[in-house]
């Protein structure tokens, strides 16, 4: 176990150091100046110079990089070009809004998901598991930003039971939450139905059933649980792209997180805080794979993490 962590540990360097290079690459070569946008409109060229050589924007990319790299090893995220605090503190402030309203989601999709996916495969090719399906559907389908002002309007506006906006108060997280999470819950249940039709098919799930065991117990003490890996596997997936969705909901629901920041930054141009949102997000997903990986092993004793 304690090998197979440090390789995973040992992996996520090259994959922080893809991540370093593909968004400092992107935000450089995108159009506009960063010290054009501090300085203001019709600000004199020395003064836009001034602040080029301040921040080292007027060295080369390649130079720009490394020396970013090096103040990363030091732990060093740099600073904020728009308010000019270190980028550790400007993601402090939204880190745990955005933690939060991820892990949420992720428990409603897994509770939604897992109901909706065994019920489906213990109806399956009835009425009850079309109907379930072609929900599961349209979850899939539906836009998140689209679902969030439909909610709004219906909960918030037309009859006012949840708040439309921030994060705080359960009237406030709930409609973001469903918001984020109907899309995992329709994945979810797709894949537990699936994974469940191939378990009870299995010859061991026959000889329960012939020895009389209660149907209750087959689906959920021994078709459930070996049909869980595939779905703890889409459950930490989603938990890595609500990270990254949550971009889209903070926008509508006008939430203080990390998905709004990185929306603010790439307005404006603020090049450390983006890199450092990303950085941090890419972290978050690396690590909840690993420990999706890790809890094989409890749910399959079978399976050798080495």
């Amino acid at each position: 176990m304690i090998q197979f962590i440090f390789r995973r540990l040992l992996q996520l360097i090259p994959v922080l150091i893809g991540v370093t290079i593909l968004v400092f690459s992107l935000m450089h070569l995108s159009p506009g100046d960063p010290a054009q946008i501090i300085a203001g409109e019709g600000a004199p060229e020395h003064t836009i110079e001034n602040i080029r050589e301040r921040l080292g924007l007027n060295e080369p990319l390649h130079v720009q990089y490394l020396t970013y790299v090096g103040n990363l090893l030091q732990g060093d995220l740099g600073n904020s070009i728009r308010s000019n605090r270190p980028v550790i503190n400007e993601i402090e402030a939204r880190f745990w809004t955005t933690v939060e309203l991820a892990f949420y989601s992720v428990v409603l999709a897994v509770f939604i998901g897992l109901i909706a996916g065994i019920i489906s495969a213990v109806r399956a090719s009835s009425w009850i598991d079309a109907i379930i399906m072609i929900i599961a559907l349209f979850g899939l389908s539906m836009p998140n930003f689209w679902m969030g002002l439909m909610l709004i309007k219906y909960f918030a506006i037309d009859h006012p039971i949840f708040l439309p906006s921030g994060w705080g108060s359960w009237q406030q997280n709930i409609l973001p939450v469903i918001t984020l999470g109907t899309g995992g819950a329709a994945i979810i249940a797709r894949m537990t139905r699936s994974s469940m039709l191939e378990v009870i098919n299995q010859d061991y799930i026959r000889t329960a059933r012939a020895k009389g065991v209660k149907e209750r117990l087959v689906i959920y003490k021994h078709a459930l649980k070996n049909a869980l890996i595939p779905v703890v596997t889409v459950a930490g997936l989603e938990f890595g792209s609500f990270l990254g969705g949550a971009v889209l909901t903070e926008s509508v629901f006008a939430i203080n997180g990390m998905g709004r920041l990185v929306v603010d930054a790439i307005y404006q141009r603020d090049f450390p805080v983006l890199q450092g949102t990303v950085l941090i997000i890419a972290l978050l997903f690396v690590i909840v794979n690993t420990l999706v990986d890790i809890s094989y092993r409890y749910l399959n004793k079978r399976i050798d993490l080495q």
